[in-house]
Order: C-alpha cells, then structure tokens, then sequence
C-alpha cells in the first residue's frame, strides 16, 4: 500500500461523502487525528471544514508512516509558516502511541476512512480510537459493509473456494461494537454504489489497492496462472453487465459516536483515576 502513486479512487470518494456528515456537528475541534492518514485520503475535505484545528497522523504500519512523514516533511518546506521551524509536523505509526503529544487529554475528533474493514481485530481498534479522544470528542468512521463484492463471492462460493473477502461489519453491529468500546449515541449509515470496469484485469487491479486482505482464512499460498485465468474466465460469464463490462456493488458504512464522560461505579470503596478526577473537576467548574 505503501508504494501506490496515491490513494484508492474508492477511499477517496468515501471521504468526500463522509466529510458532508460534518455539517450538522456543533462542535469545532481544536485537534483532529487523522487515522490511516493516506489510504483514507480526505484531509483536504476535513481541513475545509475545520481550517484552524491541528492536525495529527497515525499510520497502521511503519511503511505508511514512514511515506506520511515525507509528505509532512516536503508540504513544511513549501508553507512560510513552518520555513524556519526546526521541528518538522510527525507522524506516528499504530503501535507507537505511548507519549503522543495529544495524550493524556486526547482530541476533539478521530476522523478513520476507510477503516472498518482493514483491521483483523475491530473491537480492539475501536478501544484504541476511544483512548485517543478526549472526552466530548467524536468519531467519525467508514468502511466497506457486507454487500460488498457479493458477486464476486458468489463466484467463489459456487466454486468451492474460500472467500475472498473478510465478513464485512453490518451497520447496526457496527453500533453494538461501538457502545461496548466505551463509545455513546452511534449514528450509522449506509449507501450502495455500483462500480464497473471493462475487463476483470482492471477491476481485480484495482481491487488490490483498497487494502490488504486481513481474513484469517483466507489462502495462504501463490495462485497459478491457469487457475487466475480460470477466474478471469468466469468474472467475465458472471459479472458482465448488458453494457458490457463487469460490475461489483460494494457497501460503504458510515458512523458517528461520542466519547461520554466516564461513569464512575459507586462501591464501598472507588477508585478514580487521577485523570478523569481532572475532568470530573473541570467540569463542575
């Protein structure tokens, strides 16, 4: 992923459409971290939206770092603004989270495109989201839901083969696994788009760059070239339209959430974090 020239059509679509589920929100963030940075592909729309909240970038892998740093490194060098500055704008890779500058008190909002999909462990992502923000603050998030590609699973199924996809998160479990992250009032949403391609070598081209496939059971091993062409074979007697070329649905899911104040549980004898003693402090002040 790290080598694409640049970001997926697709998640870059899904961004825009996500960034017009701002407009209603109320609250203006002063910091903002933009989660998978470059596959999500939707800085510009947030930043247009929110043009004096900071900006922070955390990547899933070291590659995507690493290539997030550069461009935050050259796009420093062009801006008066940070010319003279010694410090260069960071970024931070998934596991390396632990003295974010953010923390402890987090930011107003995660903005996550395209991510649902691309984790092997969506409820502990979702724990991770929750520590990022502070409290008040709000996700927004998107990836690919369970219609997607249903065609192409059909082919596999009827053949036999082992899905070629990961069971993609339905709306309302999306909800469910929100609230037991810690999150409050999920909003989520949903939309179907059609995609075509003309041959299924573009279409099964550009379906490698959405992402890597995190199925626990999918193939371990290389296919042939006698068994890609058997399937190139058969998207074209399966998928071909009455315009003549090959279509996919693919469903994106949206959702909103909140991180609410922490509830303490009243006991003989509590416990509270010097932390969120903080906040509760604040906030009676």
């Amino acid at each position: 992923m790290a080598l694409l020239s640049e970001a997926p059509w697709l998640h870059q679509e899904v961004g825009r459409r996500l960034a017009d589920k701002l407009a209603p929100i109320k609250l203006q963030p002063q910091a903002w971290i933009d989660w998978s940075a470059f596959l999500g592909a939707s800085a510009d729309h947030v930043r247009a939206a929110y043009p004096q909240a900071q900006r922070w970038v955390v990547e899933p892998t070291p590659e995507l770092r690493q290539r997030s740093q550069r461009e935050l490194a050259l796009a420093a060098t062009r801006s008066w603004k940070t010319l003279w500055r010694k410090d260069v704008p960071q970024a931070w890779s998934v596991d390396d989270l632990v003295g974010a500058p953010w923390l402890p008190d987090g930011v107003q909002m995660l903005w996550a495109n395209m991510c649902l999909h691309a984790h092997p462990d969506l409820a502990s992502m979702m724990r991770q989201w929750h520590r990022q923000l502070a409290v008040g603050g709000f996700l927004m998030c998107s990836g690919l839901g369970p219609d997607t590609a249903r065609e192409l699973r059909a082919v596999y199924r009827t053949m036999g083969w082992d899905l070629p996809t990961i069971d993609f998160i339905d709306m309302h479990d999306l909800g469910d696994e929100l609230v037991k992250a810690g999150f409050a009032d999920p909003v989520m949403d949903m939309e179907r788009l059609t995609l075509t391609w003309e041959t299924p070598q573009a279409m099964l081209k550009e379906l490698r760059t959405w992402g890597g496939n995190v199925a626990s059971g999918r193939h371990a091993g290389l296919k042939t070239p006698r068994w890609q062409a058997g399937l190139q074979d058969l998207l074209i007697q399966r998928l071909t339209r009455s315009d003549g070329r090959l279509g996919l649905t693919i469903e994106v899911v949206y959702g909103h959430a909140i991180k609410p104040e922490p509830r303490i549980k009243l006991e003989p004898e509590t416990r509270v974090s010097l932390d969120d003693m903080r906040r509760m402090v604040r906030k009676q002040g």
